[in-house]
């Protein structure tokens, strides 16, 4: 069984990006719970930190093909809904600013979280989108409508459904209501016991069979001890399990791994099939949606 997490952004006490030794070892700190293959996910810093960052886990890459690529969240936010991301850092998607992240990854960027309702957006979703960039709707305000029009210019996926986005409501269903209806959607969830009620991810299981995808949201204290970490540039206090920033209840990321998402999801009582799917075959699935193909 071939573990598959896209969105963690670290464990075993290093941050993907930090360096090319911290990158690898944070891989091999997951791998050593029983995950197989990663998506390194960078948090919102300024433009040019984070393209460094990229350039780092590029190079990590070249060294260990379990690396798949990057997962840019940030920095296309919208502040309201920026939860564990600077935000004197959120910009809004201008060709530019895409051009730089794009040159800059050549051909890395797996998939990338954005806020459709920024000036810009729709045609930055168009032009990742037609570079197999996958793109997630997610740390947002958008309304359904416009998740839709973000959808309909090429977005897949939702980051960590519920978390960092308007909820569903019987006359808005907001962007999770919108990829609930739309079979070509994917949707990530984070099954910690903190983020998501038990019945809400059962409701995305039964509602979306096939596209739900868990994954981490892992910070680097995942695989490793509680304490003090950064989180880009912003001090995460990790206690008994859960990330907070430090002198908030803003959660911070993860301390998951991926096999304790399935038995998570496996003591709520979801079929034991549908569980493994969502961890192995379709985060694959997802990040094929748009025209990139996993190595052989």
């Amino acid at each position: 069984m071939r573990l598959i997490d896209i969105h963690s952004h670290g464990g075993g006490g290093h941050a993907f990006g930090e360096s090319v030794e911290g990158t690898l070892a944070a891989l091999k700190a997951h791998q050593a719970t029983g995950t197989s293959q990663m998506v390194a996910s960078l948090v919102t810093e300024p433009l040019d930190a984070m393209v460094e960052r990229v350039a780092v886990v590029r190079e990590a890459m070249a060294q260990d093909p379990d690396l798949l690529g990057i997962h840019l969240e940030g920095p296309f936010l919208a502040p309201s809904r920026k939860g564990a991301h600077p935000p004197h850092a959120l910009i809004e998607p201008t060709p530019d600013a895409v051009s730089r992240l794009l040159d800059a990854a050549e051909g890395t960027i797996r998939q990338i979280t954005m806020a459709p309702e920024l000036p810009g957006a729709l045609a930055a979703i168009e032009r990742f989108a037609s570079e197999d960039v996958v793109v997630a709707v997610g740390h947002t305000e958008c309304t359904a409508a416009q998740a839709k029009a973000a959808f309909d210019a090429g977005a897949r996926l939702i980051t960590h459904a519920y978390n960092a986005m308007p909820p569903i409501s019987g006359r808005a269903p907001g962007p999770l209501g919108a990829a609930l209806a739309d079979e070509r959607v994917f949707i990530e969830v984070i099954a910690d016991g903190f983020h998501v009620a038990p019945e809400s991810i059962a409701l995305l299981f039964a509602a979306a069979p096939g596209r739900v995808v868990l994954m981490t949201d892992a910070m680097a204290a995942a695989a490793s001890s509680e304490g003090t970490y950064m989180l880009g540039e912003l001090e995460v206090t990790v206690a008994d399990g859960k990330a907070l920033l430090t002198g908030t209840d803003t959660l911070a990321g993860s301390t998951l791994v991926l096999s304790h998402a399935l038995e998570v999801c496996e003591q709520m009582g979801l079929p034991r099939e549908a569980v493994v799917e969502a961890a192995t075959v379709t985060p694959l699935r997802a990040l094929e949606a748009c025209g990139w193909s996993a190595p052989a």
